[in-house]
Formats: structure tokens, C-alpha cells, sequence
């Protein structure tokens, strides 16, 4: 009599690219090896989650935007009990390698960098590029700006800096710092900063999942803390 092996356990995952480079590197890496519980995981900007969510998809665990999450608890699809917050980002301006850069230590001399660039990178649906649309309208620079911007649908605007298209690239400084061969100018200036915060939460559909639970401890900051901070992350 033959005995089947069972097949492994699999969780999936939605998750935000601020935390990628540590839960891709790192994170999921250790979890799946101690644990034996595959993750199969879909990273992408929260907005686009939240799209794919109302389409339908159920994942069993989601990293995202905390504010983001509100709605999907009062809607019954996240498992409000289990949010727990992960990290938060602040953001930043990278150019490319070998190039000079620029002076952003003041809002005045942020203006002046964005309005030289011979284009600026930015995100049309991650949290970061929708706060900086907002930023340039607030600094009324924004038509200036945007004549000539790069504007990535998703993904990691600093990529736009490596291949030529953008002189700068601007994003959470932990997606900046993604892209290797981005040189990381710095933090915004504070007046004009917005940091980010992440959570993590169950699937209402896998709030008794031992899997997706064991999954959401290893996501939380006790566990995996020192894999944010590492790839440019804050703490909560």
C-alpha cells in the first residue's frame, strides 16, 4: 500500500512594495524554512490590492498602507482583531549612479532640484506617488513638474533613473533603496515629510488559520524588525 505524501501547506499573501526587499530576502526565506509552509505572495502597491480585493481575490494574509484597512474590515474581508502594525517609511529622492546630488536639505531648495531635473520619477498608484501629485499642487509647481515627469504606472520609480529616463526618482526610501544601483540623496525635508505606516492582518475567511497565523507572526516587528530596519524602514 502506497502512502501520499501530503502537499505542503500554502498561504497567500498580498503585500505592499515598501516591505518587499525584506519579506522577499529574508523574511519569507526563514519562515518557509522553519515552518515548511509556503507563501505564495503578490507584491504590489496597496491601491492595486485594494482593486484586486474588490474583484474579488481573498488572500489569507495583506501588508499594506494601515490606513487602507479600515474599510476592508467593516466590509468583512480583513479580520479587524488581527491587524498588527508592521513598519513605517518616510520618503526620499534617489538619482542615478555616478551623478551629482542635489541640494534638498530645505523646501526652497527641493523646489529648485525638482523644477532642474530634466524629469522627475514618480509612482501613478503607490501611496508615495499620490502624496507627492498632492505635494507639487501644494508647492505650485505642479504643471511644471508633471510637463515632463516620469510617471510609473507601478512599481519601482527608481528604476526610471538607472535606464535614463528620470534625472530623480522620489518614492518610500525603503522602495528606493530596492533598486541597488540607486544613490539615496536623503529623507524630504520635514516640513513637507509624510511618513507611511505598514500593517498586517488576517484574511476574515483565514482568522483560524494556523498557517496564516504562524505567517502573520513572522510579518509582525518582534519577528521580522531588524529585516525592515535593514532595508530602510522606521519601526512603529
Amino acid at each position: 500500500m502506497t502512502t501520499e505524501t501530503p502537499a505542503p501547506t500554502t498561504v497567500s499573501l498580498f503585500s505592499s512594495l515598501a516591505v518587499q526587499a525584506a519579506l522577499r530576502d529574508v523574511v519569507l526565506p526563514g519562515f518557509t524554512a522553519s515552518t515548511g509552509i509556503r507563501v505564495d505572495v503578490t507584491f504590489d502597491p496597496t491601491t492595486v490590492h485594494l482593486r484586486n480585493i474588490a474583484a474579488g481575490a481573498r488572500p489569507d494574509v495583506l501588508t499594506g498602507v494601515s490606513a487602507s484597512f479600515e474599510p476592508l474590515i467593516a466590509d468583512g474581508i480583513v479580520d479587524g482583531s488581527s491587524v498588527v502594525p508592521i513598519a513605517r517609511s518616510g520618503m526620499g529622492i534617489a538619482v542615478g549612479p555616478g551623478q551629482p546630488a542635489p541640494d534638498i536639505s530645505s523646501t526652497e531648495a527641493l523646489v529648485r532640484a525638482l523644477l532642474q531635473a530634466r524629469s522627475v520619477a514618480y509612482s501613478r498608484t503607490g501611496a508615495s506617488g499620490i502624496f507627492f501629485a498632492g505635494l507639487i499642487e501644494r508647492l505650485g509647481i505642479a504643471e511644471q513638474v508633471n510637463e515632463r515627469a516620469t510617471v510609473v504606472e507601478k512599481g519601482f520609480t527608481a528604476e526610471a533613473i538607472i535606464d535614463g529616463r528620470a534625472d530623480l526618482a522620489i518614492q518610500q526610501l525603503s522602495e528606493l533603496m530596492f533598486v541597488p544601483e540607486a544613490q539615496i540623496v536623503g529623507p524630504l525635508p520635514d516640513d513637507v515629510q509624510q511618513y507611511t505606516e505598514f500593517s498586517a492582518a488576517l484574511g476574515a475567511h483565514a482568522a483560524q488559520s494556523p498557517a496564516a497565523a504562524a505567517l502573520l507572526d513572522a510579518l509582525g516587528p518582534d519577528s521580522a524588525g531588524e529585516a525592515y530596519v535593514r532595508s530602510g524602514l522606521a519601526l512603529p
